[in-house]
């Protein structure tokens, strides 16, 4: 059975980190195995190709969603920003034109994905939403988002299911 991704990060790197859910209350792995690993690279929208992932590159993953992790919550360790640097400055395949003067989709390997990745979470906390990096307010979940609303002030990951817990908990207090 295939778990089911989170998608409330509004950043790939963030929304990388939710392949651990309920991180501070009762963690479980949402990316158990390197397929997993792949599809998550579909469902994100990185690659429409079918990437093979070994252990290998599986393992050097979960250790840059971890260094992420820590890098948004101010948990950095030098570690960390050896890991994140180590992936944001591989090198990455440029566009190709093809005789006819089409960009040709080259292939994408795991890698590459993760460099992606790291480049966008340097981006980030180098960036104008660093300061907006977030996590859930609600008692039961951990997950990260950029808060990119307009004042500022959102508390939940998702105000479908987190927020919407949270006010109707409120509502149903006693008075």
């Amino acid at each position: 059975m295939n778990t089911r991704f989170t998608w409330v990060g509004s950043r790939p790197s963030v929304d990388f980190t939710a392949t651990v859910g309920k991180r501070e209350q009762a963690p479980f792995e949402r990316m158990q195995e390197p397929a997993d690993l792949a599809r998550w690279f579909r469902e994100a929208g990185l690659t429409h190709d079918e990437v093979p992932v070994s252990r290998r590159t599986y393992r050097q993953a979960v250790q840059l969603r971890e260094a992420l992790y820590r890098l948004f919550t101010g948990a950095t360790r030098p570690a960390d920003l050896d890991v994140v640097n180590q992936w944001s400055t591989r090198p990455l395949a440029g566009p190709r034109l093809t005789p006819d003067r089409r960009v040709a989709t080259a292939l994408t390997d795991v890698p590459e994905l993760l460099s992606r990745l790291a480049r966008d979470a340097v981006d980030l906390v180098t960036g104008p939403l660093a300061e907006r990096i977030r996590v859930c307010a609600s008692d039961d979940c951990s997950l990260l988002f950029v808060d990119t609303s307009r004042p500022g002030q959102r508390r939940w990951c998702s105000m479908n299911t987190c927020g919407a817990r949270a006010k109707m908990a409120t509502y149903r207090a006693p008075d």
